[in-house]
């Protein structure tokens, strides 16, 4: 059974405050906060065996160093070149993100569109696998002499080669719920060690739970960036609109209280994936106590990984694993 402590019971009293302020009736805040709570009972899902997720999170108890994108700012990001210089240069893992071609081939990209990292146009759902083979994924890297002949890699390929070079996967997924939820639970079938050395994890908690209802055994995290509905990572506004800029940073409020409140819990996670700026020694004290590892992104500086490895002790993903460098969002 989840163990349901102070932090949920203060959400519920927070919820009947609200409900109570709101409709000005006592039966029917408490008839809510009850429904609720009963839904969460109901519908949470119970997390992974907190051990295998501590020794994924953190391998031989000690802080591990994974690869962004396979290393972005070392080798072109999310190709086999990348996973290979990331094993190279001292990863414990690397990160890789999903997404679909147009004829439903799962394979490595961060952006639905091409144009950012290869010497190609267009949308990821208008290019068929064959179209996306062609392209060239190290095409606008600084250092695409060192990485010819490149392409973009499918998801089983990199799995292929991160196993060669033992490290723990990450797979984010951006999207298509349902279309990665099967693509990764054939892969698991595939490759049942991938349980021991991989953790799926999404903005969208839609996705985790999916995954969770799949493959209870699937090790899974929520990724979070406080004020990402509203803005880039590099801080400017998403939107022109004054309205619709208020709208979204109101609905980052919802969110980001929701995410720490309960849908940690209903998700079933056993990690959280935070933006560096917002991490602490009080935030990963917080979630340790609640059995939920800590994961910071992007961790770029000589001087950020020694105090994530020596004051924090917790893990974190990083761009270059051999040098300081600009984040990449």
């Amino acid at each position: 059974m989840l163990c349901h402590g102070d932090g949920l019971l203060g959400t519920f009293t927070a919820l009947l405050g609200t409900a109570l302020a709101l409709s000005r009736s006592p039966v029917l805040a408490c008839l809510l906060a009850a429904g609720l709570y009963l839904a969460l009972h109901l519908f949470s899902l119970e997390p992974a065996a907190p051990q295998r997720a501590q020794r994924l999170v953190r391998p031989r108890g000690a802080a591990a160093r994974i690869a962004h994108r396979g290393g972005a700012h070392d080798a072109p990001e999310n190709t086999l070149a990348a996973i290979r210089q990331a094993a190279e240069n001292g990863a414990t893992g690397v990160e890789l993100d999903l997404e679909f071609t147009a004829d439903g081939v799962p394979i490595l990209m961060h952006d639905e569109t091409v144009e950012r990292t290869t010497d190609g146009s267009g949308r990821l759902c208008d290019l068929t696998f064959d179209d996306v083979r062609r392209l060239n994924p190290s095409a606008k890297h600084r250092l695409w002499s060192k990485f010819q002949g490149e392409k973009v890699p499918t998801l089983k390929e990199a799995v292929v080669e991160s196993m060669q070079h033992n490290l723990i996967i990450y797979f984010d997924v951006k999207g298509h719920a349902n279309q990665a939820v099967d693509a990764l639970k054939q892969l698991y079938l595939e490759f049942p060690r991938l349980y021991n050395n991989s953790v799926v994890c999404s903005f969208m908690p839609g996705v985790v739970y999916k995954m969770r209802q799949a493959d209870r055994n699937v090790v899974t995290a929520l990724t979070h960036r406080p004020w990402h509905l509203s803005h880039l990572g590099n801080g400017t506004a998403r939107f022109n609109s004054f309205w619709k800029h208020y709208w979204y940073m109101m609905m980052d409020v919802i969110l980001d209280w929701s995410l720490h409140s309960f849908l940690w819990r209903l998700c079933g996670v056993s990690a959280f994936l935070i933006q560096k700026n917002f991490v602490s020694q009080e935030y990963v004290r917080h979630w340790s106590s609640k059995g939920i590892q800590v994961v910071a992104w992007t961790v770029n500086t000589f001087a950020e990984k020694r105090y994530y490895e020596t004051v924090l002790e917790a893990s974190y993903i990083t761009d270059s694993l051999v040098e300081d460098c600009d984040p990449h969002y």
